[in-house]
């Protein structure tokens, strides 16, 4: 279907006030520039219970948590934690806070944002080392976060949802932590990919080829490392075994074919897959939805499935 007409609206904004890419930037400014997409997305305009800063143990020092409890839920709830997105080199806590107080509130669980290490400072593997830091650390501390741990979730938007299924695969191998669900928004599952969505919507539909590509230069050292199942997931031997999943691409991100590719290999070796493909809509329309409605109401959607999954 044509562009969604809130999207196209953003898309012929940018268009009519074009800015220095993110490659063409330092990186200390293009932090900063994708930091405006919180004001974009409201700021944190979204009413919520409760929201507290915590500190989980990292192999490279503390690791920054966000925590967040909705309007309504009982005095133990489920649990999700949180990966943000930004191509493992920009976004923070800040930029998906609006994301995490819709998806507390509209599935009754306790979000656990995650404020993971950042490229080209620290390297592949160090935001997968701090991912699972922090999922073990969530699991270990499940009484005093007021969490049920036997109904524990990841959750991520594009490396965020790449870091969510990597958590997923290693937690597989670990035994633990025991996660019950994975939710893959616009996900990044394969550095390698050639898809047709990728060179359709390479320019002009919000992220681009070329930022993806500057992504990887920041956070992969070796041309090697995006063969690496903990880079590419998609790439693992097995997905066997792996958490249910609930899975959203955007008919209009060049990482909707590998999304969908992702999901399609799940259900094909065993795994319970939600699959949606939101018609209208580009990367990252969930993290602004509070300017695209269409976000608001399948991060609702997403709530919903996670509630009836979770209870």
């Amino acid at each position: 279907m044509p562009l969604d007409p809130t999207v196209k609206a953003l898309l012929d904004q940018i268009a009519e006030n074009p800015q220095p890419k993110l490659w063409e930037m330092p990186i200390a400014a293009g932090r900063e520039a994708y930091e405006g997409v919180r004001l974009l997305a409201g700021g944190q305009s979204v009413p919520i219970g409760k929201v507290e800063a915590m500190e989980a143990p990292g192999p490279a020092g503390p690791i920054r948590l966000r925590v967040f409890y909705g309007v309504a839920g009982g005095a133990t709830r489920p649990a999700i934690i949180f990966y943000h997105g930004g191509g493992f080199t920009i976004g923070s806590l800040d930029t998906h806070d609006d994301l995490c107080r819709r998806l507390a509130n509209e599935s009754g669980c306790v979000v656990v944002s995650v404020d993971y290490r950042l490229a080209p400072e620290n390297k592949f593997p160090a935001a997968v080392e701090d991912a699972m830091a922090a999922a073990r650390f969530v699991e270990e501390n499940a009484p005093r976060l007021a969490i049920d741990p036997n109904a524990l979730a990841v959750a991520g938007v594009s490396a965020g949802a790449n870091l969510a299924t990597v958590v997923c695969q290693l937690a597989r191998e670990a035994g633990r932590p025991r996660i019950c669900l994975q939710i893959l928004m616009c996900p990044f599952t394969d550095a390698r990919a050639e898809t047709p969505s990728l060179r359709e919507f390479a320019q002009g539909y919000f992220l681009e080829r070329k930022t993806m590509e500057w992504f990887m230069d920041q956070y992969a050292d070796k041309a090697s490392s995006l063969d690496d199942p903990r880079l590419s997931p998609m790439r693992a031997s097995s997905l066997s075994g792996l958490p249910p999943a609930i899975v959203y691409t955007a008919e209009y991100d060049p990482l909707r074919d590998e999304g969908k590719a992702y999901a399609d290999r799940l259900k094909a070796e065993g795994v319970e897959v939600v699959y949606k493909c939101a018609p209208g809509m580009i990367h990252d329309y969930v993290t602004l939805a509070a300017i695209i409605p269409g976000g608001a109401d399948d991060l609702a959607e997403i709530g919903r499935l996670v509630a009836e999954r979770l209870g």
